[in-house]
């Protein structure tokens, strides 16, 4: 067996990748099993430069605030604003401290430098402007898609006024109280205001489709797109906050679905327009459902990968990301009957496996699920080996400079 794993492991670059698959996917994603680490950053810097350069992808999307990311996009593509600036102002979850996101961001905007706008590789956050302990005002998302329309459609078209929304909004440490997590009726979600501002939202997104051809060709496209972000981000949010007020017992599965609605929405929208390479979480990635022991017991719920998969098609693919161990965080040498214990019997420090052909050569050997001591690792389910067109397997993530907040 051990032969068969090593015959079909292969060096990480982009033509290995590719060939793992029947065509060029729209959409490309890599996972990984946790935030933090730069050993894995730097390895998907590497790959997706390559995919750039040899495979034509032209947006490069992280696990990051959807609204934050258009100032790095403005960055890379424009040389809008300082370096230093768009790292702190255009990552949410931290992701701006890591040296290897700072370097992403810095060769993006070099590969720019010089090229006609047609060509330039476009960079995109598509998580929700969300945070584990809240989710953001919908001022920013609402007012933005207001103040679009206002410029370029009759005022008789629209639902409202901007000081209509301004008062239904209040003040928005309202809506970022940290103790709606925790505790339902601390949100705002289901107030009078939030229900009438779902309903607005909903129009405001409407005009953008019912108006389309004169917006797309009175403004720019880029801005059109812009819009129908800013359009998805508040739809997003009010349901999202909706689900933050909720007592039933579904309250955590329903606000993590909602989240991945919202990136496979974002994910979808790039789709459109060129293709994709995606980075995130493998929960966030994966085919099958994902799963989260949280306070309230399991949750379980549908990725913004199996969405986006159930649309695409083979237009979508997904490459695992695997990790051998993680000392500085007491995950140590992976058993050897774990799917972790097997790749790390090889001697490479990293490698990519077709996952359907490692499936096929361990045929009827189910591997033992791997358990972690940390919280901040998910360790591949044997169980969703097959599902996954790849996976990527890093050895060892050497302790570093840690700049990821961890508990």
């Amino acid at each position: 067996m051990t032969t068969g794993i090593k015959e079909a492991a292969h060096v990480v670059d982009a033509a290995t990748v590719m060939g793992l698959l029947p065509a060029r996917p729209r959409l490309l994603a890599l996972g990984e099993p946790t935030h933090g680490e730069d050993v894995l950053l730097e390895l998907r810097n590497d790959l997706f430069r390559q995919l750039v350069e040899q495979e034509g992808y032209r947006t490069i999307a992280v696990e990051s605030d959807c609204m934050m990311g258009l100032v790095v996009d403005d960055y890379v593509t424009s040389g809008t604003g300082a370096l230093d600036e768009v790292m702190e102002r255009g990552f949410s979850h931290g992701f701006g401290a890591s040296a290897a996101n700072r370097e992403l961001v810095r060769w993006m905007r070099a590969y720019n430098d010089g090229r006609p706008a047609a060509e330039r590789l476009r960079f995109a956050g598509f998580d929700g402007p969300l945070e584990i302990t809240h989710a953001a005002s919908p001022r920013q998302a609402l007012t933005t898609l207001h103040a679009y329309l206002t410029a370029w459609i009759d005022a008789d078209l629209l639902p409202c006024a901007a000081e209509t929304l301004d008062r239904l909004l209040g003040a928005d440490d309202r809506w970022t109280n940290p103790a709606a997590m925790m505790d339902p009726s601390q949100s705002v979600g289901q107030t009078p205001e939030a229900k009438q501002l779902r309903l607005l939202a909903d129009d405001l997104v409407a005009l953008l489709d019912t108006q389309a051809p004169h917006l797309i060709a009175a403004s720019l496209r880029d801005d059109w797109d812009r819009a129908r972000g800013y359009g998805r981000a508040a739809t997003g949010l009010l349901r999202y906050h909706f689900w933050m007020a909720d007592t039933s017992p579904s309250r955590m599965a329903r606000l993590l679905g909602v989240r991945d609605s919202m990136m496979a929405a974002n994910l979808l929208a790039l789709a459109e327009r060129r293709p994709t390479l995606v980075y995130a979480h493998n929960a966030h990635l994966q085919r099958d459902k994902s799963t989260m022991r949280m306070w309230e017991g399991p949750v379980e719920w549908w990725s913004a990968g199996a969405i986006v998969s159930a649309h695409l098609g083979e237009g979508y693919a997904f490459l695992a990301t695997a990790l051998g161990t993680i000392r500085h965080h007491g995950v140590e040498t992976p058993p050897p009957d774990t799917v972790e214990g097997l790749l790390y019997a090889l001697p490479e420090d990293s490698y990519v496996v077709d996952a359907r052909r490692l499936a096929a050569i361990l045929g009827d050997v189910t591997p033992a699920p791997r358990e972690s001591p940390w919280f901040g690792y998910a360790p591949l389910d044997p169980a969703h080996l097959a599902s996954n067109d790849g996976i990527v397997f890093v050895k060892d993530a050497p302790a570093g400079q840690p700049w990821w907040p961890v508990a």
